[in-house]
Formats: C-alpha cells, structure tokens, sequence
C-alpha cells in the first residue's frame, strides 16, 4: 500500500478504499467482500470530467465532436494498461483463484478497470484536487506532441490533395506488427504511384494508416 500511495502522490486517510480498489469481483465472490465494480463506475466519470476539462483548456480550437473522439483516444483500454504497469498495479490485486491462475494480473481489461477504480478511492478519500492530480501526472502529462492528430482525418486531407495532381494514386500497405495481441503495435506505408511518401504506427491497422498519411502530409509540408 505504501509503495502504490508513494507513486500516487497521495496517503489515504482510509486505506480500505484503496483495498477495495484493487479488489477484483473474482476475488470478492470467494471471500464474500466488496468488489472494485462501483468504484470503477466512479472513476470513469472523474476520469472523463478531468479529461474533458483538460481538453476544453487547452484546445481551444476543437469542436465539441473532435474533442469527444480525443477523450475516447486519452482514456483508452490501452492508455489505462500503460498506466497500470507503470503502478504496478498487476502485482498489488486481489484476484479469485480462477483468475490469479489464467494470467488476470496482465489481463488489460482487468488493469484498466482497476486504474479507475484507484482513481476513484483517491477522489472519494481525498475530493477533486488529488484525483486530477493523479490523472494529471500518469495520463494528460504523457500526452505526445499535437494531440489533436489524433483526431484529425489524415488520409482524406492527404487524398484530396493527391486528387489535384493528374495522374497520381495512393495505396497503403500494413508493413509490419510487433507486441503481444493485447498491445499490438502496427507499421503501415503509404505510396504514391508506387513511391513510398510516409510511414506511421499506431495501435490499431486504422491508426497506423492515419499516422502513415499523417508522415506524408508533414514531409510535403517541409518541401514546399
């Protein structure tokens, strides 16, 4: 608890919050205690207040729509296992035999949850200020570069500007993965009549043809 509360920035005045936190249903049915269920439920909602007023300050520029979609990119499945590993939350929960045993303690759906659910103890034992701290300091700081290119449809600006050129086409191609299947990591090329223009990775074949046309896009800037 002392080592989780260190890396929190924060000392529970009542640390059977954070037990329950890091309490997994799994574990609750077999000795009969609360679960981290309603705690998560909590923290979705702090974390998504948080993560929406950050936005709202800090990009100015996006409307509502953009911003929504950058929310859901910030506060992923993803984005909270990255968080839960730099906790080291997987050694810390409790977890039904069952669960232990099948791998449960690197299961991304089962760290995420438990990430809200430790947001959400914090918020309940401290108020407002520890939580966004805490949301601050492990996901809206490690935001990368321009986060709005997350949102931005790169491959339709990089295709209408293509368009304008008599006798140019585009075509992409998935040129590499890496990672386990619930953090895989794609490579994917962009060409242009053949000519490789850029080349991007993303979590998702989707994302990593967004990051490919955006690589493209900023090259061509730098030529102009």
């Amino acid at each position: 608890m002392e080592e989780l509360e260190e890396k929190l920035g924060y000392r529970f005045r009542d640390r059977a919050l954070l037990r329950t936190a890091l309490t997994h249903s799994s574990y609750a049915n077999e000795h009969r205690c609360a679960s981290n269920e309603r705690l998560e439920f909590v923290g979705d909602s702090v974390l998504g207040m948080v993560t929406a007023a950050y936005l709202y300050q800090h990009y100015p520029e996006l409307p509502e729509g953009k911003m929504t979609r950058l929310r859901a990119e910030i506060v992923c499945e993803q984005s909270l296992w990255d968080v839960a590993e730099t906790l080291r939350l997987g050694q810390k929960l409790l977890l039904g035999r069952g669960e232990d045993s099948s791998g449960g303690r690197t299961r991304p759906s089962i760290l995420a949850d438990a990430v809200e659910a430790v947001i959400a103890a914090v918020y309940l034992d401290g108020g407002f200020e520890p939580a966004r701290n805490v949301i601050d300091r492990y996901i809206l700081s490690k935001l990368e570069g321009d986060a709005t290119a997350l949102v931005r449809d790169w491959k339709t600006e990089l295709q209408e500007i293509i368009q304008r050129k008599p006798g140019k086409t585009l075509s992409y191609e998935m040129t590499g993965e890496s990672g386990p299947d619930h953090m895989k990591r794609f490579v994917s090329a962009v060409s242009c009549n053949g000519t490789v223009i850029g080349s991007g990775e993303g979590r998702s074949k989707k994302e990593a043809e967004q990051m490919a046309a955006r690589a493209a896009m900023l090259a061509m800037q730098e030529n102009d």
